[in-house]
């Protein structure tokens, strides 16, 4: 027993000593070679095996990702302490946290607005909308496609697809094949709607915080966008059955649906946000997070109007018989009605998924600062052009999520054109459609139309979304080719 604690003890000891590496003064050391990197980089391609495998083992992806992001960071500080440059290593740590704190905050005031106009019943109008006017599979197919691709560029893609995916369940219950085929569509159309706006996707909102690409330059990828989503959608509408669902009780109750007051003015305070993000970039050169920290404030005050003009004073109320006051035996409270709270939309954000970035985020920055990026940028792009190496990425990304490939790819910083981020933008956008687990909409709709989408369902449909690739990079090789 002894022994083998002694044997632990040497191996630890050989790992975290780094006795492989070298530095020069003030330069950070080259772990590439050493124990300690290959145990960093095998930890993290096990933690990521775990969030691919969410669905199957319902363990929450932030987990894996957050334990393996704190461990690789204790490593390289201990390594760092023994060579006398832990100063070195937390100015590492503190710049990488610092570009999660800003892709966070953003997303944060993003996600509020989101959720805040879903509690004031916007989303449910729309769902209300679209079963009162009877539309036939056909036309669902096409609606929600559509919507999907012009929302997600303002909206996120991940709430776009969950509310298009939440119609097409309602209308046509029970229709498996169809369902599938919609939800691969929403997703494709999701992520190529997000793919050419700075607010449709965290890749092109990490892309646009770097300052690789200015705010109006995305839309040059608006073509090549939409032949992404065109391609396979006109395929695939070939095979559907053009038929309309039968309306039951529960539709009948869905078209009543409208919204709350203040719905419309949160969507104006919204776009004003986006409008305080982007003039705050281009004019005065300050980070977008600052303007959305603004338009935050923009919503806390409207939601103080709303709150004030919400609460019923109950000693007001002469209510003998009114059908608002409680009995003798009730507690008051649970009568009057809950007025506009902003802390309720923000506590239903989707903190899972801002913690997986955090963690994942961390990770390639730990293994970046350990010399990973550097050797894996001489060896991708200094063997390949360019453009092999971003379509490659692209196709990468329908594998691994497109959060750690697009971080990886900033981090690297190559001397790219124009032309060439935005391609590389659309690769990694847009190529996680060729797989249900290649994006965070193609995982959430799995767990949300579960039994009717699944990863076999999507796959069969592969061939067709690969087209749509193929057809989108050519599109923007074409109409971008001075960009390039």
């Amino acid at each position: 027993m002894q022994q083998k604690i002694l044997i632990f003890i040497a191996l630890i000891s050989c790992l975290l000593n780094g006795q492989n590496a070298y530095a020069n003064d003030g330069a950070a050391l080259d772990l590439t070679q050493t124990a300690a990197g290959w145990f960093c980089v095998g930890l993290f391609v096990i933690a990521y095996l775990f969030v691919m495998l969410e669905e199957k083992l319902h363990l929450r992806k932030s987990k894996p990702v957050l334990a393996a992001a704190g461990i690789i960071w204790v490593i390289i500080g201990w390594i760092y302490t023994q060579h006398e440059q832990s100063a070195l290593a937390e100015q590492a740590f503190r710049h990488t946290l610092l570009e999660f704190a800003e892709l966070m905050l953003f997303l944060l005031v993003a996600m509020t607005y989101i959720n805040a106009m879903d509690e004031r019943g916007l989303f449910n109008a729309l769902r209300g909308w679209m079963i009162k006017k009877g539309f036939s599979f056909r036309q669902l197919f096409w609606i929600t496609g559509l919507m999907a691709f012009f929302i997600s560029p303002i909206a996120d893609n991940l709430t776009t697809a969950l509310l298009m995916c939440a119609v097409v369940l309602k209308i046509a219950e029970n229709e498996k094949a169809f369902i599938n085929m919609c939800c691969v569509n929403i997703i494709v159309a999701a992520n190529a709607g997000g793919a050419f706006s700075p607010f449709g996707d965290i890749t092109t909102l990490m892309v646009w915080q770097a300052g690789k690409v200015d705010f109006f330059t995305f839309f040059h990828l608006f073509l090549p966008s939409l032949t992404n989503f065109l391609v396979p959608a006109a395929i695939m509408s070939f095979f559907i059955k053009n038929k309309v669902a039968q309306k039951d009780e529960e539709d009948l109750f869905l078209e009543t649906l409208t919204y709350k007051e203040g719905a419309f003015p949160i969507l104006f305070l919204f776009l004003a946000t986006i409008a305080s993000a982007v003039l705050g970039h281009v004019v005065i050169h300050m980070p977008p997070v600052l303007g959305m920290m603004l338009g935050l404030a923009y919503l806390k005050i409207y939601g103080f109007y709303l709150r004030k003009k919400g609460i019923v004073d109950l000693k007001k109320v002469e209510a003998v018989q009114s059908d608002f006051m409680p009995d003798k035996n009730e507690n008051p409270v649970t009568k009057v009605p809950l007025p506009f709270d902003v802390f309720q939309p923000l506590a239903r954000l989707e903190w899972d998924t801002l913690l997986f970035f955090y963690g994942v985020i961390m990770c390639v920055g730990g293994l970046g600062f350990m010399g990973y990026l550097t050797l894996m940028s001489e060896s991708l792009y200094g063997n390949f052009s360019a453009t092999v190496s971003n379509i490659s990425l692209g196709l990468v990304s329908a594998v691994i999520d497109n959060i750690p490939v697009m971080y990886a790819v900033l981090t690297m910083a190559p001397d790219f054109s124009q032309g060439q981020w935005l391609l590389i933008t659309l690769t990694t956008g847009v190529g996680g459609s060729m797989l249900s687990i290649g994006s965070a909409a193609g995982v959430a709709l799995m767990g949300q139309a579960r039994g009717y989408y699944t990863f076999l369902g999507h796959l069969k449909w592969t061939p067709v979304v690969a087209l749509g690739y193929c057809a989108s990079i050519a599109m923007h090789m074409w109409i971008n080719t001075g960009l390039l």
